[in-house]
């Protein structure tokens, strides 16, 4: 059987967040043991496009939506998170920790 590489192994962490939450790319790094790639995690997320990831999903530890520029149109993250309930204010998410996912702590 073919081992996944860590790119596969972040979209199926990606594609386990639920409907309305976010997490952070350094929370996915961790959980895959990897606690300093939060930027290959990123990388990842770039290219996820055409792979049935909720990218729009993935933001900073800030919760700031810094892949923004990656989707089609100047606010296609934002509207995305915003349809899921997400509150959203100058870039950023409001109360990053009411819609925080964990996967360290959520997929054990």
């Amino acid at each position: 059987m073919e081992e996944k590489n860590f790119f596969d192994k972040v979209y199926e962490v990606a594609r386990l967040i639920p409907y309305g939450k976010v997490t952070s790319y350094g929370a996915i790094a961790k959980y895959l043991g990897a606690a300093r790639s939060a930027r290959m995690v990123g990388w990842a997320m770039n290219n996820s496009s055409a792979k049935d990831v909720p990218a729009h999903r993935v933001v900073n530890r800030k919760g700031i939506l810094t892949g923004k520029h990656h989707f089609d149109g100047t606010s296609l993250m934002q509207q995305l998170l915003e349809n899921e309930g997400v509150e959203i204010q100058d870039n950023q998410i409001v109360d990053l920790q009411k819609y925080f996912w964990d996967p360290g702590k959520e997929l054990l």
